[in-house]
C-alpha cells in the first residue's frame, strides 16, 4: 500500500476499533462498512498481522487480538498530534473554529447570556457549540474546550475548577401556597416538588430528598411530584407555577436577579452546599493551544465576576 492509503487504512482501523464495529466505524467516517473492512484487511495483509477477531458469541462486536490492542494507543497518540498541527495551521488564517461542549442546561442558563461578551473579546474566533447531554469525546469529536459538572475527575482531560454552587428551592412570586412571598413551612408537605432528573444515575447529585434531610423535613414523602430530565426545564416548569423545584445557584442566578422566580423559603431552609462543582475540561496536549487558553481564561473570568455579584 502507497503511504496515503495506509493513513486511510490506520484511520479506518482506529475507528472501528474505538467502536468496535465496522459498521459504527463507516458512520464516522462517511464511507460504507464494507469499505471499512477492506481497508482494514488491506492493512492486515500489509502487516502480516491479524488486527480483529469476531466475539464468541456471534455477535457483530469486534474484537482486538493481543497485538492490535499494544499499537492502539500509540496510533491514537498519532492521529492525535497529527491533528494538533493541523489545528495550528488552521488556527493561523483569518477565521478560527473553536469547539466547545456544554450541557443544554448550561448552556441555556449560563453560557449563551455571556458568550457575546467572548465573541466581542475576540471577534477572529468562531465558536461551535455542542450542546449534547451526553460526555463528548473530545479526541474522536474534535472538542476543543467543554465545561462539565461532577467529581472532577475525567481520565485523559485536563481538570480546571470552575465555580461552586448550593442547592436551595425556587418557585413563581406567584405560586399559589405562597403567603407574603414566603412558603409557610406547614404549607411545604402539600407543594409539588419538581425533580431534576438529569443526572438521576448520579448518587452524588442534588435531589429533594437531600435537601430536606439536611434542611430538618426528613417526614415529607417525596415519591409524588413532577419529575423532569432536563435543568433547564426544570426552572420553566417553577417560573410557570408548576411546583417548586430544587435549583443549583449557579443555574438560576439569572432568573433571581430577573423575578422571574423568588425563594420562598430563604428564612427557613438551608443553602446545601455540594460535592460537586463545574470545570473546565480539555486535553493536556491542547492546553497550550491559544483559542483554548482564551476561552478557559474567559470562562474564569467570567465565574469570578458573577461570584463577586453573589
Amino acid at each position: 500500500m502507497t503511504a496515503p492509503a495506509n493513513l486511510n487504512a490506520l484511520r479506518a482501523f482506529e475507528a472501528a476499533a474505538r467502536h468496535r464495529s465496522f459498521s459504527a466505524a463507516a458512520t464516522e467516517l462517511n464511507v460504507t462498512p464494507a469499505a471499512v473492512g477492506h481497508q482494514v484487511r488491506n492493512l492486515e495483509s500489509w502487516l502480516g498481522v491479524a488486527l480483529f477477531t469476531r466475539a464468541t458469541s456471534g455477535s457483530a462486536r469486534l474484537e482486538l487480538t493481543d497485538a492490535a490492542r499494544s499499537a492502539l494507543p500509540d496510533i491514537r497518540e498519532g492521529f492525535e498530534k497529527l491533528r494538533l498541527g493541523l489545528s495550528r495551521l488552521r488556527d493561523a488564517g483569518a477565521n478560527v473554529e473553536l469547539t466547545v461542549t456544554v450541557s443544554p442546561a448550561f448552556a441555556a442558563k449560563w453560557l449563551l447570556p455571556r458568550i457575546e461578551r467572548f465573541q466581542q473579546a475576540y471577534p477572529d474566533l468562531d465558536v461551535l457549540l455542542d450542546t449534547s447531554s451526553r460526555s463528548a469525546d473530545f479526541q474522536a469529536e474534535r472538542i476543543d474546550v467543554g465545561v462539565r459538572y461532577g467529581s472532577g475527575s475525567w481520565p485523559g482531560l485536563t481538570v480546571v475548577r470552575l465555580m461552586d454552587e448550593v442547592i436551595f428551592p425556587v418557585c413563581s412570586p406567584s405560586y399559589p401556597l405562597l403567603e407574603g412571598g414566603r412558603l409557610p413551612t406547614e404549607r411545604l408537605p402539600h407543594a409539588t416538588l419538581i425533580h431534576d432528573m438529569s443526572m438521576a444515575t448520579d448518587a452524588d447529585y442534588p435531589t429533594w430528598r437531600m435537601w430536606l434531610d439536611a434542611s430538618g423535613f426528613n417526614q415529607i414523602n417525596i415519591s409524588h411530584g413532577l419529575r423532569i430530565n432536563n435543568s433547564a426545564a426544570v426552572l420553566q416548569a417553577a417560573m410557570s407555577g408548576q411546583g417548586i423545584a430544587l435549583a443549583r445557584s449557579v443555574m438560576v442566578k439569572d432568573d433571581l436577579d430577573a423575578g422571574r422566580l423568588i425563594r420562598p423559603l430563604a428564612d427557613s431552609g438551608l443553602d446545601c452546599p455540594l460535592t460537586q462543582a463545574y470545570y473546565v475540561v480539555y486535553r493536556a496536549e491542547s492546553g497550550d493551544l491559544p483559542k483554548v487558553q482564551a476561552f478557559r481564561d474567559w470562562l474564569l473570568a467570567e465565574a469570578g465576576k458573577a461570584a463577586s455579584e453573589v
